[in-house]
This record gives structure tokens, sequence and C-alpha cells, in this order.
């Protein structure tokens, strides 16, 4: 089969196969390697969990708990359940169906509105700026809140992050209001460095904490929901009901303890390494980095190239140096394009010489494209 027989997709998948270096993401893992990757994890000849009351998923929950400094974690098929969860929680202990939250929060651009679909609350928008609310526009509110959601970091205003003062600051002007304060953290796991504290320190700052077993940490799927023992039994009951109550999970479970104990420690390395490449990627003609400084290795890269342009030079660029760049591209006006970028493992080797060498002859390759 020649590359015209292909669809667009089908090549995409193709050239990133067969690629052998990568800087941004890393290469796509068939199921075996998948599997082969988790094999030699102790406890493989124990006995499975049953309806999640046990086995590798109570061990997750618990080294979780652990993690996070809280009394207890439940582990969920899904962040979007875990979430609702939380905020439905919230909702019935405050009496107030208000969940005050960011409009380019996960909860509002990629989750369906489950909230409110769901469950019948209300949001709130203290901000539309790109940054977290302030204690004063939190107040200017001027209606009781039931739960202050705060995604650390802001996937969708480019992986932002507050200072660990206005953090602090924040969560206790929701407090005050008599607000729970409930962490989107699905990449809480990136945010240590950015903090100077330890993920124990930084959950403590929420009444529930969700993280993803997934991002950044490599796992198949599932999520956890973290606070205390009462939200916990709490957690369970619903994750029943919603049916999330899974007969087995091993696999996602014994995925995402791979990725506690392999992964997890690696990540301060990939936003310090990450630092010393941005500013080639700043370099590149027409390029804007979002956030300028980037508080993690994720962040936003933008170029002045139509996104079709720059997504086939991914895959030119695939193909012809079997090297993977950044991508995918979407358009985000007229002739500027915006590609979420992530600093991992898979980017420790390189350069900023080589991210300088590497990114021109990508522009080259979309400029071609675009004649």
């Amino acid at each position: 089969m020649t590359h015209d027989d292909l669809t667009p997709a089908q090549r995409r998948r193709a050239a990133r196969r067969a690629s052998k270096r990568f800087l941004s993401d890393g290469p796509l893992l068939t199921m075996r390697d998948r599997l082969d990757a988790i094999v030699g994890a102790d406890g493989l000849d124990e006995l499975p969990d049953f309806y999640a009351t046990d086995g590798p998923v109570r061990e997750l929950e618990q080294r979780t708990a652990e993690l996070l400094g809280t009394e207890d974690a439940v582990f969920f098929p899904t962040g979007t359940m875990a979430q609702q969860v939380a905020l439905r929680y919230g909702a019935e202990l405050t009496g107030h169906r208000t969940v005050a939250m960011h409009p380019l929060c996960h909860l509002e651009q990629h989750e369906r509105q489950a909230y409110h679909q769901l469950t019948g609350l209300r949001a709130l928008w203290p901000t539309t700026e790109h940054r977290q609310p302030t204690p004063a526009e939190l107040a200017a509110l001027g209606e009781p809140l039931g739960t202050l959601t705060v995604e650390l970091p802001l996937r969708d205003a480019g992986f932002l992050l507050p200072s660990w003062d206005e953090l602090v600051e924040l969560t206790d002007a929701a407090r005050a209001l008599g607000a729970r304060v409930h962490f989107d953290g699905a990449r809480l796991w990136n945010t240590t460095t950015h903090f100077g504290r330890s993920l124990a320190e930084i959950a403590a700052l929420a009444d529930s904490v969700y993280v993803s077993f997934y991002k950044d940490l490599g796992g198949i799927s599932g999520a956890a929901l973290a606070g205390t023992a009462e939200l916990a039994a709490y957690a369970r009951a619903w994750r029943h009901r919603m049916g999330g109550t899974v007969f087995q999970q091993w696999p996602a479970a014994l995925a995402a303890l791979h990725g506690l104990d392999t992964v997890l420690p690696r990540i301060p390395s990939f936003t310090e390494h990450a630092a010393t490449l941005v500013p080639a990627l700043a370099a590149l003609p027409g390029a804007r980095i979002n956030p300028v400084a980037p508080p993690t290795h994720d962040f936003q890269l933008w170029l002045p190239h139509p996104a079709e342009a720059l997504n086939a030079a991914v895959v030119a660029l695939a193909e012809q140096d079997g090297t993977w760049f950044i991508g995918p591209w979407a358009d985000a006006a007229p002739g500027l394009a915006m590609a979420e970028v992530r600093l991992g493992a898979s980017a420790l080797d390189w350069t900023p010489e080589e991210v300088t060498r590497t990114g021109l002859r990508f522009l080259d390759l979309a400029a071609a494209h675009g004649r």
C-alpha cells in the first residue's frame, strides 16, 4: 500500500509509528507495547481486583492517597465521572448548586457541561482573563457559592499556573465565602517544580482533588478522586450508581502503578530540561510561546502558517527524516496555527541546537506545502 492509498489519518499514524526520534509527545505504542511495559510489574501472580474493592485497584488508591496526603482516594474509569461526584458532593454538603470555574476549564470545554446536564449545577465565571480568578473577583460574584474549581494547570489557556501565594489566597477566599475547594488536577503531577511544594502540600489546599493516571504518567486510563474518608465513601456509592464500578480494571491499575514508579519521579527533570529548549522554539521565525516562561513542560506554540501546511510538514519530516517534531496543529486565526507541546521523556536527549535545526527544516517543509 502506497502513501496515496492511505487516508490522511492513516498516513499520519504510519509516519509517527515509523519515526525514530520524537520532540513533543512520543511514539505510538501497540497493545503489545503497552502490555510489555507492565509485564515486569510485581504482583502479577496475585489475584486481580473484583469490583474495585481489592487487588491492584485498591493498592493504587492507597498509593494515591499517600502521595496526596489525603485520608483516602477512589479509582474512577474516567476523570469526567470523578469530577461530577466531587461537585455533587460539594453541592449537597453546602446546599448551594453554584460552581465557580474558569470558562476555559476542562469542565466547560471537554466534558459537555456534564456538571449541569447530570446534576443541575450552575457555573459562575469569576473571570474570563487567561489566569485564575482573584479573591476580589470571587467575592464580586455576589451570591452563595458551593464549590470553587481550580484546574491546575489551566490547559486551554496555555497550561497556566498561579503563584503559590496566589493559590493560597484564592483557596482561603473561597472558604471565607463558605465554599468548598476542588482541584481539577489531571496534570497535578507537573506542578511541584513550579510551586516548590510536594504533592501533599499542594493537595492540602483543597477539599477534593482529581488526578489522571494517563495524562503525563503514561497509564492506559483511569483517574482518582482524593479527599476525606467521608468523601471517599460518598464517591464509591456514586461511582456505583454512575456505572463506574467495573468488574475488573487491573490493566489500567497496573499501568498507573507503573507510571507512579517510573514516570512520576522523572517529571521534575522534564520541566527543567524543557526550560532549556523553549528559547530555541521561541526563536523560530514568527514563533510565539504561551506562556512566555512555561511553568511546566507543557505549553502552546503558535506559528504564522496555516494548520494544513504545518500538519503536512509534520508528516513529511517524519517520512523523510524519521523525526516527529510537534503536532497536531489547529487554526487559531487566518494564517496562524497553534499546537500543544509536551516535552517529556522523549525530549530529554534534544539540545537547543537540534531544536533550532529541526525547527527550521520543519518550517521549510511547511512553506513548500503552502506554495
